[in-house]
């Protein structure tokens, strides 16, 4: 049985016309999937009784289901959501001020490998489809709903590298941000990717205005093909040219991810290395220390560490802050949860 938030609008009004079902009838179904967030088609109640029973034969509205969540007391949550072959990914609501922000898993897994990552060190099992996808966006929309809230943005920042799973995730996107439905902005939207050159270009003749995040984490080649593998295949020069052209298709300013390990990458000297990589690029450099996980060789660096390597940017002319992490007292980095989850030493939800 297929996932029916697989389909695109323009599929479901294909599978309609074949059905020999009026033109309405898309929208309508199209509106109770991602609108009322329904989960079951017997529910669609302006729908006949034989339609009803013909999608629930061909597809399902179910989603992923939810075996472990965390809560750190603050407004961030984490759901461990089991897929129907039995396979486990993660996704985040973090609330902070009027804010309500998703973070999603395109993979299970990831093939990345980046050693200060735990959904690196699980390795890559699959991808996700679409709809898998974009269901952990309604999972948490379900769950605002009932206090009277929506889902305000969402970041692909979870297990996986999207743009390795590039079809699937911007038809989830497509979906979500489609008019008839969920309505969401695609500046609300931020694709974080370690560089895959081939994805971002891609995604710059899309149309579709969504924030880019590069992960870079080092300032020259050497280091970062010690943290990120697949920096062996997309050298910086290659990467920051795919990023400039991001920017410029689109107008909008790309954002850098740079995860801070105490004597590893964050001396002054690396600041100084990164700000002549970026000065005069429409850039902003977001500064992550880096958020222990059991079984990673890293350690976070010192506050006033962190603090002097952002000054050092800024004074040569890039524009950067301070991401603090947030959920680290539920283990919400990626990859955590389903790890505990594999250990056997995982919270079941009440």
């Amino acid at each position: 049985m297929r996932e029916f938030l697989d389909l695109s609008f323009a599929e479901v009004a294909a599978l309609m016309a074949s059905w020999g079902e009026p033109p309405f009838r898309a929208p309508q179904i199209w509106k109770w999937a991602w609108r009322h967030l329904g989960t079951a088609f017997a529910d669609m109640t302006d729908l006949p009784r034989d339609l009803r029973a013909r999608l629930g034969e061909a597809f399902t509205l179910a989603g992923p289901v939810p075996i472990a969540h965390q809560g750190d007391g603050e407004g961030t949550e984490k759901v461990l959501l089991s897929l129907r072959d039995r396979q486990a990914i993660e996704a985040v609501l973090i609330r902070e001020d009027d804010r309500r922000t998703v973070c999603i898993s395109t993979q299970v897994g990831c093939p990345g490998g980046c050693p200060f990552c735990a959904t690196g060190k699980m390795g890559y099992v699959r991808d996700l489809t679409a709809g898998e996808i974009a269901a952990q966006v309604l999972h948490f929309a379900r769950e605002l709903r009932g206090a009277g809230e929506r889902v305000t943005h969402v970041v692909v920042m979870g297990m996986g590298e999207p743009l390795l799973n590039y079809d699937a995730t911007l038809q989830a996107l497509r979906n979500l941000n489609d008019r008839r439905g969920f309505a969401l902005g695609a500046r609300r939207v931020t694709v974080s990717t370690v560089g895959v050159v081939p994805g971002i270009v891609r995604l710059a003749g899309e149309g579709l205005q969504v924030n880019l995040a590069v992960s870079l984490h080092a300032p020259d080649d050497a280091l970062r093909r010690e943290l990120v593998p697949l920096a062996e295949r997309w050298p910086l020069a290659d990467v920051l040219a795919a990023a400039d052209r991001y920017a410029s298709a689109t107008g909008r300013r790309v954002s850098y991810e740079y995860v801070l390990l105490r004597g590893v990458n964050d001396r002054l000297d690396h600041a100084r290395d990164l700000a002549r990589l970026l000065r005069g690029r429409l850039a902003h450099v977001n500064l992550i220390p880096f958020n222990p996980a059991p079984g990673l060789p890293y350690e976070p660096p010192e506050p006033n560490t962190v603090d002097a390597f952002r000054r050092e940017l800024v004074l040569h002319g890039v524009d950067a802050t301070v991401r603090r992490s947030r959920g680290v007292a539920i283990q919400a980095g990626c990859g955590q949860l389903r790890g505990q989850r594999t250990e056997g030493a995982l919270k079941q939800p009440s």
